[in-house]
């Protein structure tokens, strides 16, 4: 990249923007001291980026025809061979279109980053190839992960396999679409507001939204840090313990993984549910939004935890109703790392892709390609930033403290808490005609049992436990910080 010098009229403009009131004087000797900053960044480009080997040889991914893609699920199709043994061997993986994959497009669900070509493979694709799975492609997502709806990516809604007139979730849309299915057997998706657990509900898979910081993010595109969670999206149960296993652990690279404990997640499958203390959470139930028989589906699945020697009990978190004093203060956050520091954030010792960052800079030029959802967020955003700084955003992480805690003292009484994951079914997809209220609404309908588990950081696993009007219904099961293996316990006690 070529680096010049600064002007002076640049040096007047940018002192403007700060509010600063210099004197022509003033102005030569600032462009004088910055100058030799600015210059030092042409030895800065010459210094190769170091990131992790790409291990695995693969092709570079086509896009399939309409034909091939009935759901709009697929972003691309690729073909990546992995070890010829391990936990996953003969098993296809598809990852989110957040994840980067050496050599294979990307666009993170938005025609801003359509094509972008990754020079490195996150640490979960990794992972995964060296447990001998085998990657067919990229699932398509929202754009930018931001909408629990399926009808905000750019290259078309995603529809449901049980019924192709509604959503299929988002923002991890694709994903589940292709495990519901059955066009791969795993699947990795993202969470920050419920983004696994939610197309998970309303696919009827298992999607896992693990401790924050167990499974690493390396690689992967951030909304904002304290929420970036990514997991395994499955057929079954069994399945989703056997990929965390693989996928999960420290990779020495992720800023947000501060010493994650990992486990045999497996070796709590078949422990049944005799004397695990499950506890109904009172806040959960009862949303307008509710879809009826929704709750009624899994108060009878805890009922069948009971029977199977549960011992079920109510407990109330009335913090529990907070989410939606949070989201925005923390979004402002996320919009800032997104389009502020061209996705990268600051202040983590991350892994940084620079030719990511040089492409989503073009978001400046190409605003107007930003689906509603991000322009709510971003208009929202400098509302708050223009008015009030980031007065509220210090409030909200202030909440979040208190609200973990007041999750903790729940699981005092209970080993897990359970919810529906979402409080309806899987809506339709909104008409081409929907107002600008009406899409964006649909895209935050489904988040309000989901999105506090992310800012609180407990484990969260959403599995299917019936079906209202033939479309499935999603149990949420949460759990102490790093006990996943409790989860997995309860839920292949229900699954059997």
């Amino acid at each position: 990249m070529t680096i010049r010098e600064p002007s002076l009229e640049e040096i007047e403009g940018i002192a403007d923007q700060l509010g600063l009131d210099l004197s022509v004087d003033d102005l030569e000797s600032f462009r004088n001291l910055t100058t030799p900053m600015i210059l030092s960044l042409t030895a800065l480009d010459q210094i190769p980026d170091e990131w992790p080997a790409v291990k695995w040889p693969r092709t570079p991914g086509t896009r399939p025809s309409p034909a091939d893609n009935p759901l709009g699920a697929w972003y691309v199709k690729s073909r990546i061979e992995g070890a010829s043994s391990g936990p996953l061997a003969g098993r296809t993986v598809v990852v989110k279109d957040n994840v980067m994959v050496a050599g294979v497009p990307m666009s993170n669900g938005t025609s801003i980053l359509d094509g972008y070509i990754p020079p490195v493979d996150a640490t979960v694709v990794t992972r995964i190839l060296d447990g001998g799975g085998t990657i067919l492609g990229k699932a398509v997502c929202e754009s930018y992960c931001l909408s629990g709806g399926s009808h905000t990516s750019d290259t078309g809604p995603v529809r449901n396999p049980h019924d192709p007139a509604r959503m299929a979730g988002g923002s991890s849309s694709g994903s589940a679409a292709l495990v519901a299915s059955g066009e791969v057997d795993l699947a990795i998706g993202g969470d920050q507001g419920g983004s696994i657990r939610m197309p998970a509900s309303f696919c009827g898979i298992v999607g896992m939204k693990p401790t924050h910081g167990l499974v690493p993010y390396t690689g992967i595109l951030g909304l904002e840090p304290t929420i970036d969670h990514t997991g395994p999206m499955t057929a079954t149960v069994a399945d989703n313990a056997l990929f965390l296993e693989v996928i999960a652990g420290a990779d020495g690279l992720d800023g947000r993984q501060v010493a994650p404990i990992t486990a045999r997640y497996t070796e709590a499958l078949g422990q049944g549910a005799e004397e695990l203390r499950v506890g109904l959470l009172k806040e959960g139930f009862g949303h307008p939004t509710a879809d009826d028989g929704v709750e009624e589906a899994v108060r009878a699945g805890v009922d069948r935890l009971g029977a199977l020697g549960a011992k079920v009990s109510e407990v109330s978190v009335p913090m529990h109703a907070l989410f939606p004093l949070l989201a925005g203060p923390i979004f402002q956050s996320a919009m800032s790392t997104v389009f502020h520091t061209d996705g990268c954030g600051t202040g983590r010792e991350d892994v940084y892709v620079p030719s990511f960052a040089d492409r989503q800079r073009t978001w400046r030029d190409r605003a107007n390609e930003l689906p509603d959802t991000v322009k709510t967020f971003l208009i929202s955003s400098e509302i708050m930033r223009s008015r009030y700084g980031w007065r509220y955003y210090a409030k909200a992480m202030n909440q979040v403290r208190a609200l973990r805690a007041a999750y903790d003292v729940a699981f005092e009484q209970v080993d897990v808490l359970v919810l529906p994951t979402t409080p309806m079914v899987a809506p339709l997809l909104p008409q081409p005609d929907a107002t600008l209220e009406e899409r964006v609404g649909a895209a935050w309908s489904p988040i309000v049992n989901t999105q506090n588990f992310d800012h609180s950081h407990h484990p969260a696993l959403s599995i299917p436990c019936g079906t209202v009007s033939g479309l499935p219904v999603g149990m949420m099961l949460v759990g102490r910080a790093y006990e996943e293996s409790t989860l997995y316990r309860a839920a292949s006690a229900l699954e059997a």
